[in-house]
This record gives structure tokens, sequence and C-alpha cells, in this order.
């Protein structure tokens, strides 16, 4: 196959920290607060604005409270976790490598023996088995190892007498949240909106407040985790008083992010970009005869992490260690080429590529990025040919 002579612009397509927003460069922190405390004027005042402008671009529903929380999305969660859990029925649905980490955490650190609804890479489980008019259920809406997401919020009960707990690290800013149907809801700075590592977000329905205001956990609540005092919420978590001292840098970075999105349309833009993104890795897919979705269902295709397996029943032939290293040479080629960076599958998913198509990767670079990836596997299929 002839080389290719078009290269993307920015070959940044890692799933995290993404990729930063179209023109983006140190001087959008030039005004970073650096050298104050987080708990100046100075200081708080960044806070406070990273908080209210999530709610602005997210449309985060106005007696939601929202608060910035330590050790990025996965703190967010487990801060949830062990400040909820406990007085009713707990249903998880995992299907990649995040979700089981939920699991893994209320079996064997709280011990509280959840339903598991738990699926091979590539399938959704069945959410309609989940009982969520009664219990208590934690979920990704995205799953970044395996490129799956749930297609809405419908299966969720309005009338639910538990909360729901929705990991969304690599849904915000990329696909609609039905609000109302989430209680707690996650993410951290670096997926999406390409910001950097550090800190989570973690936004609480009145449900959540309640229930985490009428909890008294059976197990010990770590500093960093503990959201209430006195059986009452700490409501300074949720106006820029965080429980432990955040960059300022990293702060200035997402504040940056969120007046980008605000710059080219808001959340719809957002959603539209992703859209579009994707559509290209999609459309590219359905043409091209050696690679194919890990997801088995388009209807749950995400639009951020898109994850793809080899196809070609030559190379499946020679088994798995042979298809894992066709995909790693793939990834490894495009990396040394400056094609593209960070593209490999996640590690404890099937061998495969996995494309970030979140908003602040320009469709442009997908574009030129697509023959890249048939030039590349045209030359490991030659390797193979010569190895024979």
């Amino acid at each position: 196959m002839t080389r290719p002579t078009t290269r993307p612009r920015v070959p940044n397509f890692s799933s995290g920290p993404c990729t930063k927003r179209p023109g983006w460069t140190l001087q959008a922190l030039q005004n970073a607060a650096l050298g104050r405390s987080h708990r100046s004027p100075a200081g708080k005042a960044k806070l406070v604005e990273a908080i209210e402008l999530t709610r602005t671009v997210l449309r985060v529903p106005a007696d939601y409270r929202i608060a910035i929380v330590p050790a990025s999305d996965t703190g967010a969660v487990e801060m949830a976790m062990w400040s909820m859990l406990g007085p009713k029925t707990v249903e998880v649905a995992a299907w990649e490598a995040f979700g089981s980490e939920w699991v893994t955490d209320a079996l064997q650190e709280l011990k509280i023996s959840p339903i598991v609804h738990q699926t091979a890479y590539g399938v959704l489980p069945d959410l309609s088995a989940i009982d969520t008019k009664h219990n208590d259920v934690i979920f990704t809406w995205n799953g970044t190892a395996a490129g799956v997401r749930v297609p809405n919020g419908d299966w969720i009960a309005a009338d639910r007498e538990g909360v729901t707990i929705c990991d969304a690290t690599s849904a915000a800013f990329a696909m609609p949240l039905d609000w109302a149907k989430l209680d707690v809801v996650t993410f951290s700075w670096q997926k999406v909106m390409g910001g950097e590592a550090a800190h989570g977000m973690l936004v609480l329905s009145p449900r959540a407040v309640a229930r985490i205001e009428s909890n008294t956990p059976a197990w010990p609540i770590p500093k960093v985790f503990r959201m209430a005092k006195g059986g009452k919420l700490i409501e300074g978590i949720f106006k820029g008083d965080t429980i432990n001292t955040p960059s300022l840098l990293a702060v200035e970075d997402y504040l940056d992010t969120l007046r980008w999105a605000q710059s080219i349309g808001g959340l719809d833009a957002l959603h539209a970009r992703a859209d579009a993104n994707a559509k290209v890795v999609h459309d590219w897919v359905a043409r091209t005869p050696w690679i194919g979705h890990l997801a088995v269902d388009p209807a749950t295709y995400s639009n951020t992490g898109v994850c793809l397996v080899i196809t070609d029943p030559d190379v499946l032939a020679k088994g798995d260690a042979t298809v894992a290293a066709v995909a790693k040479g793939i990834a490894d080629t495009l990396d040394a080429e400056g094609i593209a960076f960070d593209i490999g599958a996640y590690r404890d998913a099937p061998a495969g590529l996995r494309i970030w198509c979140g908003g602040t990767v320009e469709t442009s670079d997908l574009e030129a990025l697509m023959p890249w990836l048939d030039w590349a596997y045209a030359s490991e299929k030659a390797k193979l040919a010569k190895a024979a």
C-alpha cells in the first residue's frame, strides 16, 4: 500500500489525558493563581469559577451540588460509595475494567455483597434486569476500555427509592446525561475536556445529599472521602473549599477548556464535535474488512473512546498472540512515525486499538489518520507473509 502523505496536525489520540483543545498553548495558563493558597480569595475564586462554569456548560440542574474532589474520577466515585452505600441492596453494572473496579470496592473493601451484572468487553449488560426502582445502582455511562456506552437513561426508574451513582468520566461533555435519573455523577478534567490529572468532579442531586445526611456507614471513612459532619453535609466542599490542596495550575487549565467550550457553542457544539469525530472512525470501520468494533451492538457504540479489534480471518487463524502482536505493531509504527500516539487497547482489554474522538480532537486529524491505519496494517501483514 502506498504510504499516505497527509499527516494529522495533532497526533494525540490518547483516551486520557486527552488532547488539549484546539489552539491551546501555555499562554492559556498565564492568569493562574500560582504561589497562592487555594483558600486565599484569589485561589478560592478560581475554584468557585470552575464549579459554576461546570454547571453552565454541562447544564447541571440548579439544585444539584458540584464539588472538586481528590484523586480524579476514581476518588469521586469512591467518595460516593464510602459515604452513601449501606441502607439498600446495591447493584453494579460492569462490562469493562472500570466498572469491575467498583465491583471490587463493593465486594472486597465495603463487603456489601452487591448484585453484579457483569458481561464481557464489548457487551452491555441487560439493563432491564437491574431493579432501579428499589435498589442503589452503580454504573459507568461510557466504558472507556470497551467502547460501549448506555444509549440513554430510560432504564432508570423515575420514581426510584435508591440512588444512582454514575461514573461519567468519558461521557461528560460528549454525550447527553439524563440528570433527572442521576443522583451522583463523577468525571475528571483529563478526559473529555483534555485537562490535567489530579482532581475529580462530584455532582450530587438533592436525593444524594439526603442519603449522605441520613446514612451512617458501617465502615470507617477516610478523611479525603468525608462529606458530612454531625449528620450534615459539609457545604463548604461545594463552594470551593476542596478537601485537600488542588493544583491551581490545573484549575486554570480546566477553566480554559470550559471557556473554550462556551466560545464554540457550549454543550451542543461539544456533542456535535464528538459525534462527527466518531463518525469518521465508524464509517472507516464499515468499509474496511480487516477491522471491527469491540462493541457488539451499534446502538452502544461510544463517541469518545472508540475501541477496535482485528477481524481479518487470516490473522485470527494464527492465534491470539499474533493478533496482539499485529495490533501492537500498528500502534508502535504510528507512534514512531509521529502519526498517532497512545492508540493501543487498554491493558486489560482484548488486543486491538483505541482511538479517542472527544470534542477536543479535530475531525480533520481523524480523517488524516485513517489511511495511516490501513498502511500500518498492510505493513504488519507483509511482515507475517515474510515470516511464513
